[in-house]
């Protein structure tokens, strides 16, 4: 009868705790060998027509994007060496980003194109929301 009551807890603690850590995820500031750029150089980027790459899912895609920016949804496998590569040349600058701080796509992104021997990456960490609170063309 003591284990009952125990086992209750234990299991709701189990179950809940995944869900808390995976909702308090927070992008890192940097990603080493990418340079974080905020909002106003995203926009001057974006203005040297600098390749963006928006990792996010195909919902947030359609409701809105930055103009001219290839969709490679990270979790889908769409973001690979070679779908990257097809794109951008490993010298040329390139910008990852997603929907913000609570997103870690554009953060994995950043490292795993860095990993593949791109040297010129930007990692727009505030991303998407932060593009639209800026004013900026989104299509």
């Amino acid at each position: 009868m003591k284990y009952k009551k125990l086992l209750i807890p234990v299991l709701v603690l189990a179950f809940a705790a995944p869900m808390t850590f995976a909702a308090d995820k927070i992008s890192p500031m940097t990603v080493n060998g990418a340079k974080t750029v905020d909002a106003a150089k995203a926009k001057a980027l974006f203005d040297k027509k600098v390749a963006f790459v928006d990792t996010r899912n195909d919902k947030d895609w359609d409701a809105g994007r930055i103009p001219g920016a290839m969709h490679m949804d990270i979790k889908k496998g769409a973001f690979t060496k070679d779908t990257l590569g097809a794109k951008v040349k490993k010298d040329q600058e390139v910008v990852m980003y997603c929907n913000g701080e609570k997103c870690l796509r554009s953060s994995e992104a950043a490292e795993q194109a860095v990993g593949w021997g791109f040297a010129k990456v930007y990692y727009f960490r505030d991303g998407f929301p932060a593009w639209q609170d800026a004013g900026y063309p989104v299509e």
